[in-house]
């Protein structure tokens, strides 16, 4: 009998012989509130917090709910692969960890306990520019395993420049580019508590061991670490990027190029005449601009518009397997995790997020299976119906 995702619940039956149950739930979304009791204010309100009074996220979690499965019966449905093809990447499963900065505020191991777990399940792992950890070192935690880079497209060009250069050399073969965050917005949770972790030098590793981001520094950083958190903060975002602009990355990034943040089909239609190779659909978890479009719902719209000429993934919203198979039938070829992830990283360490991973895939391994499918990329509009928000 072929193996497959959805083995991990026998797995658990059979450990649960000898008196074991998993450490952390396998519902999903229970982790959210448990992370809430492990983690102090400050780093789970940068985590789960939102812009606003947090319509956007609600919008995200509604719109899953008002999509409703509809199983297909009488199909052989023994054999099954999820395998999906990437960015011109054979992967085994269409699920990506998404970019999440500063992991260090949730556990000491921070992204290399994540890219660990994203390797030993061979499911790429996005590394943020603002991550805890530089991108080398995560590179070597994965050995050859699948990675992209994402970057939050700085002002100083140079240091855009070094970071591209970087990223190419350690063995990212992706470039995800945030296009949401040109500036970041109202947080009541982050701002309640005066807590943003870049201040405090977290979340700025990669600039820090940047050479170019040295050459704009007066002294060593470790010498004024003060001043290198400014330099930081001034470069950070460039709200006066337009799209001539994306000229810069094809001509210094000579693989696949994704803009992250696109709802509208025109802007997606923009990233194609660019010469992008794919765009993500998402709108940063509900974390950019309060009262937006959830993710969700603005994903069929630009599938439509771009899908034969980018790969479109997809973000925003996603805690279960049965959210990933929704996200695949309204268009994406993907799915990026995040704060699921996050929250098992906090929880128990890289132990954590590998449980989240084989959870969401298990689960839709047999979403697949009892709704009458036997891949990923055989389900469409067709197997999904749309109502009033259910509980």
């Amino acid at each position: 009998m072929a193996k497959h995702w959805s083995d991990f619940q026998y797995e658990i039956y059979l450990n649960g012989m000898t008196g074991a149950v998993p450490r952390l739930p396998t519902d999903l979304t229970r982790l959210e509130e448990m992370a809430e009791r492990r983690l102090g204010p400050g780093p789970f309100g940068y985590v789960a917090g939102n812009a606003g009074d947090g319509s956007t996220a609600r919008a995200n979690r509604d719109a899953f709910r008002r999509h409703r499965i509809v199983p297909r019966m009488l199909r052989d449905v023994h054999e099954r692969d999820l395998s999906a093809d990437v960015l011109g990447r054979a992967l085994p499963a269409p699920l990506a960890l998404a970019p999440v900065g500063v992991l260090s505020i949730t556990h000491p191991d921070a992204e290399s306990a994540a890219a660990r777990a994203a390797a030993a399940h061979g499911v790429p792992f996005v590394l943020s520019s603002a991550s805890s950890t530089p991108m080398e070192q995560v590179a070597e935690e994965m050995g050859e395993a699948e990675r992209w880079f994402q970057l939050y497209w700085p002002k100083d060009v140079e240091v855009a420049r070094s970071f591209l250069s970087r990223a190419k050399a350690a063995g990212y073969t992706a470039l995800v580019v945030t296009l949401d965050t040109p500036l970041l917005s109202w947080r009541p949770r982050d701002l309640d508590q005066a807590y943003l972790p870049f201040l405090h030098g977290v979340g700025t590793a990669n600039y820090f061991s940047d050479p170019a981001f040295a050459a704009g520094l007066a002294k060593p950083v470790h010498e004024d670490p003060n001043a290198a958190v400014m330099h930081f903060v001034g470069m950070f975002a460039d709200p006066a990027k337009t799209w001539p602009d994306l000229a810069f990355l094809r001509e210094n990034w000579d693989g696949p190029i994704v803009l992250k943040g696109v709802l509208h089909p025109d802007d997606a239609r923009l990233a194609a005449d660019a010469g992008m190779d794919g765009v993500v659909v998402s709108n940063h978890g509900g974390r950019q601009v309060a009262g937006a479009v959830a993710a969700l719902d603005a994903l069929p719209g630009v599938a439509d518009a771009v899908g034969d000429r980018l790969t479109v993934l997809f973000d925003s919203g996603v805690r279960t397997g049965d959210d990933v198979f929704k996200a695949l039938a309204l268009g994406a070829r993907a799915v990026l995790l995040g704060r699921p992830y996050v929250y098992g990283l906090g929880l128990d360490g890289q132990a954590g997020v590998e449980h989240v991973i084989r959870c969401v895939l298990a689960e839709l391994d047999l979403t697949l299976a009892l709704s009458g499918h036997t891949t990923a990329a055989s389900v469409g509009p067709g197997d999904l119906a749309s109502g009033p928000t259910a509980g």
